[in-house]
């Protein structure tokens, strides 16, 4: 956010102590102060005694050179995915759907371009791609992002794809605005979507939206399958019936629950 735009009210020091934990991934489990210092763009100064205070309250691990976050900070996301009523409706459901394909099923909302996956059933088969509630991918790649981006307006979707990053990862991804906004269009009129190996090579997804009583998507549920394994006639002949079972299910329950416990943060119409 440009300094200008910032509203009286903000709080550069806490933007910046919130940078200094987002700059600790997979990719970089464990950092050090220069390191951080870059990956922020602060000081050295000032990225030692953001760590430190982080150490001090217990969110971060360090031997004097190397800094790693420390599990405390799952208390972070916990207390956001503890406040959801819509993963704790949909876990028995997908665990239902997990055993009945043998593969696994998550639940996913769209958090403003990504999609974040907030409950997971996996199965003992080795995915390609490690995927952990939590985990965030862009929405227009994943079929999950495109079931919750198909049902938003017209003008919102050509907003979205206008600030995507259209780069490919495979040779399969779709990087075309053009295509990509047939593809949505496909998708809204079908009520499920495929993506074939544009996020990963091997990595075939099918997934459907999930309403809320009044109808407006505010999740989606897939099955990831390998795609040497399992053809996409297959995906369509035997996981769909499947995944739209289990998404009817999920919305049944969502119709019964208490309306002020249901209005779950994840509704994609507030993202």
């Amino acid at each position: 956010m440009p300094a200008a735009a910032r509203e009286p009210h903000f709080v550069r020091s806490l933007e910046r102590g919130l940078a200094v934990i987002r700059a600790f991934d997979a990719d970089n489990p464990e950092l050090t102060l220069s390191q951080v210092a870059r990956s922020c763009d602060l000081t050295r100064a000032a990225a030692r005694r953001f760590l430190l205070t982080l150490a001090d309250l217990g969110y971060v691990h360090t031997d004097g050179r190397m800094f790693r976050l420390a599990p405390r900070v799952l208390e972070l996301g916990y207390a956001y995915l503890a406040g959801l009523t819509l993963p704790q409706i949909a876990e028995r459901h997908l665990e239902q759907l997990a055993d009945a394909t043998r593969e696994s099923s998550s639940l996913c909302i769209l958090d403003g371009d990504d999609v974040v996956y907030v409950a997971r059933v996996p199965t003992r088969r080795i995915m390609a791609a490690a995927i952990t509630v939590g985990t965030r991918f862009p929405a227009h790649l994943t079929s999950v992002g495109r079931v919750i981006l198909a049902d938003l307006a017209d003008e919102e979707i050509e907003v979205r794809l206008a600030r995507a990053e259209l780069r490919p990862l495979t040779a399969h991804t779709l990087t075309s605005p053009t295509l990509l906004r047939a593809e949505l269009r496909r998708v809204r009129r079908q009520g499920y979507a495929i993506v074939d190996q544009e996020l990963e090579e091997g990595l075939c997804s099918v997934a459907a939206p999930v309403r809320d009583r009044d109808g407006v998507v505010v999740a989606a549920v897939n099955i990831p399958v390998h795609a040497g394994r399992t053809s996409l006639d297959s995906v369509r002949r035997e996981l769909l019936p499947q995944l739209l079972s289990a998404v009817a299910a999920i919305e049944a329950d969502l119709r019964i629950t208490d309306p002020a416990r249901a209005a779950s943060p994840g509704s994609a119409r507030h993202r």
